[in-house]
């Protein structure tokens, strides 16, 4: 095998996408951020976060807090694709958390089911090692409104989708990783 075949192998092996599920407060992002710096530097970090109020913006400054050099942070509250379109091919992503991009999505009002659909097909073909996080919204109680029903419906659908286009899927427990796929 030639030098050149190597890499090139080594990299199309490299190209898988990880998705990580679990209910608030599971581990997700904390695990996420493990086995991105598993791999070689530079990471990029795509947050679909809006800092609203004040507790919003302390949360975000803990996921920056943990993230040291080496991460790239690309924020991506509403055009996901777009960011993930502008990604440089091999190298390491960690999207948190598409929840939040759904929930940015609903808010404003947009096609839900086209930006999900324009999302999937960006997820169905990494470039590198790219990891997904989304919270399980669907084992608790139906809940009482028709938008937060709305959501739970529409977070489940996406869920399913990514699930079935992903490499493997990882479901947090009290932080601790299940292997579901």
């Amino acid at each position: 095998m030639t030098g050149a075949t190597a890499t090139n192998d080594t990299a199309a092996s490299n190209r898988n996408l990880t998705f990580i599920l679990g209910g608030a407060r599971s581990g997700k992002s904390s695990h996420a951020e493990m086995l991105v710096t598993a791999n070689p530097s530079p990471w990029t970090y795509i947050a679909t976060a809006q800092a609203y109020d004040d507790e919003m913006r302390e949360r975000i400054a803990l996921h920056r807090s943990r993230r040291g050099e080496g991460w790239v942070t690309v924020d991506a509250p509403l055009d996901l694709a777009g960011a993930i379109a502008a990604l440089p091919n091999h190298e390491p992503v960690l999207i948190d958390c598409l929840t939040l991009w759904l929930t940015n999505h609903m808010l404003a009002d947009h096609d839900v089911e086209a930006e999900c659909r324009r999302l999937a097909d960006l997820l169905s073909r990494p470039r590198g090692p790219w990891f997904v996080v989304s919270n399980e919204v669907g084992l608790g109680i139906v809940p009482d409104n028709a938008l937060a029903r709305r959501f739970r419906d529409a977070a489940g659908r996406l869920n399913q989708q990514v699930a079935a286009i992903a490499d493997s899927v990882l479901m947090m427990v009290a932080g601790l990783p299940l292997k579901v796929k």
